[in-house]
C-alpha cells in the first residue's frame, strides 16, 4: 500500500480518537455511575457532571489530588469502603474537596496528611449546600470538616472517625469538625480521638444533633473543648461517651454553651443520657457542661465519675 494511502486510513481513526474528552478512559479510577465514563482525574470526573446530579465512584488507591466542585449535586463513593485514600494534596490552600455546588455526599473515603500554611488544611472544605458524609475517616490532618456558612443548608456526618486533628501551627483555629453558619448539623455513630488542638467538635449552627458519638481524649495533646457550641444552639446531645485526657491546653469544661456569644438561643437544648470519665492521670476537677447563654439547657439521666461538676454558669 503507498504511505499516503496508509495516512487517508489511519487518520479518521485519530480524529476520532480525539473527539471525546481526552480526559476520559476506561480504566480511570474516577467512575461517573450515571455514564459509565471513567476519568483519570477527580476534577475531571466531577467536570463531566457539571451542573447535573451524578456519583462518581472511586477505585481503591491512594491520590495525591484534590478537587473544586462549583456546581451540581456530587456524590463521592468509595467503590471500597476505606481503601480510596486521599493524601497531602490541598487544592486552593484549603482542603482535599472543597465543596461549593448544590451539595455533595461523600461515603468511605480516607483523607489523611493534609496540612495548609494557615493550619487549617481539611478533608473536606464545604462552602455552600448540603453535605452528607458518612463511613469516612479523617486521619493526621489539621482540621477534618471545615464549613463556611449557609444558613439554608444542613451538614450530616454518620459512622466516621476524627482522629489526630488540630495541628495548626500559629495555635489557633484546627479542629476536628468546624461547622459556620450553617443552618443544623448532624453528628451521629462517629468517633472523636488522638486531638493534637482546637476543639474536637466546634458549631455556630442554630441547630444540633450530637447523638451516639465516642469522644476519646486519653491520648489527646493541646486540646480544648469535646463539643464547643460557640454561640449558643438548641437540639439534643444524647448517648455519646467521654474520656478527659491529661493532656489538655483547656480542662475547665467538656460541654460549652455560647462562650464566644448567645447569637442564637439555647433554650430547650437537652443534654441527656452521656457518659463521662476521666483518665486516671487527669489531674483537676472540670465541669459537664458550661453555659455562658443565659437560657435554660435541660440536663438529665447523664452518668458522672467524681471530680466532673454537672453543670455551671458562666
Amino acid at each position: 500500500m503507498r504511505l499516503s494511502a496508509v495516512i487517508t486510513a489511519v487518520l479518521p481513526l485519530l480524529v476520532g480518537a480525539a473527539s471525546g474528552p481526552l480526559a476520559a478512559q476506561s480504566s480511570g479510577p474516577f467512575t461517573v455511575a450515571e455514564t459509565g465514563r471513567s476519568y483519570a482525574r477527580l476534577q475531571d470526573a466531577m467536570g463531566a457532571i457539571g451542573a447535573g446530579t451524578g456519583t462518581i465512584r472511586i477505585a481503591p488507591g491512594t491520590y495525591r489530588q484534590c478537587a473544586v466542585q462549583e456546581q451540581g449535586r456530587i456524590a463521592y463513593v468509595a467503590a471500597e469502603l476505606g481503601r480510596s485514600v486521599f493524601e497531602r494534596v490541598t487544592c486552593e490552600d484549603k482542603a482535599a474537596l472543597v465543596l461549593r455546588g448544590a451539595g455533595a455526599r461523600v461515603d468511605g473515603l480516607v483523607f489523611t496528611h493534609l496540612q495548609v500554611a494557615d493550619g487549617n488544611g481539611a478533608g473536606i472544605r464545604i462552602e455552600k449546600g448540603d453535605l452528607a458524609v458518612a463511613n469516612t475517616r479523617f486521619i493526621d490532618n489539621q482540621s477534618g470538616i471545615l464549613s463556611a456558612s449557609d444558613p439554608t443548608a444542613t451538614i450530616t456526618v454518620d459512622r466516621s472517625t476524627f482522629a489526630g486533628l488540630g495541628k495548626d501551627p500559629t495555635g489557633n483555629g484546627a479542629h476536628g469538625i468546624y461547622v459556620g453558619g450553617y443552618g443544623a448539623l448532624t453528628v451521629t455513630r462517629s468517633r472523636f480521638e488522638r486531638g493534637t488542638g482546637g476543639h474536637y467538635l466546634k458549631s455556630r449552627a442554630p441547630r444540633v444533633t450530637i447523638v451516639d458519638n465516642s469522644f476519646d481524649d486519653s491520648a489527646g495533646q493541646g486540646t480544648n473543648y469535646m463539643i464547643d457550641l460557640s454561640n449558643g444552639a438548641t437540639g439534643r446531645i444524647a448517648g455519646n461517651s467521654f474520656e478527659v485526657g491529661p493532656n489538655k491546653d483547656n480542662y475547665s469544661t467538656m460541654i460549652t454553651v455560647a462562650p464566644e456569644g448567645a447569637e442564637n438561643p439555647s433554650t430547650g437544648l437537652v443534654i441527656e443520657n452521656n457518659r463521662a470519665w476521666l483518665t486516671p492521670a487527669f489531674r483537676w476537677k472540670t465541669t459537664f457542661v458550661g453555659n455562658w447563654s443565659g437560657d435554660r439547657v435541660t440536663l438529665r439521666n447523664n452518668q458522672l465519675a467524681e471530680r466532673i461538676a454537672p453543670y455551671a454558669d458562666r
